[in-house]
């Protein structure tokens, strides 16, 4: 008797299983299918759109924005930027949005670039990478990309092979020097074996040899003069506004090194002088 019941519910499993393997393959080629297209379209994008250009030595920002024909050069300390977050309810519960957008006012029209940002705090990472940046407080692309010691002198800057190739090497040396035991080191080794071992680095080393070969939209000439070297004799000057808020808020992160950024700003705004109001 139970040998009977459990062969008909293996039928009955088979059968399902066998039913829904149709609808299952074909909603795994429709996904497939949309996932190529919006990667391709991601891809067509390197030949159709200039990114926005930051020159610390002149201080400006160059926007190509879309239709354009002659980039739009903007003052550094003109231009705005904004985190924004979005927030809704559905069935599955709340859903949240962030990103992160800089921009100025032309000729009564904001031009204005944004994108989308996994949190908060990274959407302000970003601006803080460009401020630094154009303020002189980070040099190099290790300060920004590399928290983690991932990067040998001599490497590309985007994550490959070399990246899971040191990681490993820190992995041993952190074994060797008992800063981790076996069982981290196991672990290790697990969480990569089930994230496809060097699978995904591949997909990146292929992925960056393609956007070369792909190629990207030529600068306009005035870009390209914009975008070249000045002697140092030629370097824009911060203006003393900046320099005098940059000491506030540096002698305030000094004081509080815990405090987040955004306080620290908001802190130094609330302690200026008002405006007076007019009558």
């Amino acid at each position: 008797m139970l040998d009977g019941d459990l062969e008909k519910s293996w039928q009955f499993m088979v059968e399902i299983f066998l039913a829904l393997l149709a609808s299952a393959l074909g909603m795994w080629l429709l996904s497939s299918a949309i996932c190529l297209f919006v990667w391709f379209q991601a891809h067509n994008l390197f030949t159709k759109v200039i990114p926005t250009r930051f020159n610390r030595q002149r201080r400006e920002v160059c926007f190509m924005p879309d239709g354009a024909t002659e980039p739009l050069f903007v003052p550094w300390e003109s231009l705005s930027a904004w985190v924004v977050q979005a927030q809704g309810a559905s069935q599955y519960g709340v859903t949240r949005q962030y990103g992160m957008g800089m921009g100025f006012e032309h000729e009564g029209e904001l031009v204005r670039v944004e994108f989308q940002c996994g949190s908060v705090q990274l959407a302000i990472s970003n601006w803080e990478a460009v401020r630094g940046y154009m303020e002189y407080e980070l040099n190099d692309l290790s300060t920004l990309q590399d928290p983690l010691g991932l990067q040998e002198p001599g490497d590309p800057p985007h994550e490959g092979l070399h990246t899971f190739r040191n990681a490993r090497a820190g992995l041993h040396r952190r074994l060797r020097e008992k800063e981790v035991g076996r069982i981290y080191a196991f672990f290790w080794y697990i969480y990569h074996v089930m994230t496809l071992w060097t699978l995904p680095n591949h997909l990146v080393e292929w992925e960056i040899k393609r956007i070369a070969k792909v190629g990207r939209r030529a600068l306009p000439p005035a870009m390209q003069a914009w975008s070249e070297p000045l002697p140092p004799e030629q370097w824009a000057k911060p203006s003393s506004e900046l320099l005098r808020l940059s000491a506030k808020v540096k002698a305030l992160i000094k004081r509080y090194p815990r405090k987040p950024i955004t306080e620290v700003y908001a802190e130094v705004y609330r302690n200026e002088p008002k405006p007076p109001r007019s009558a």
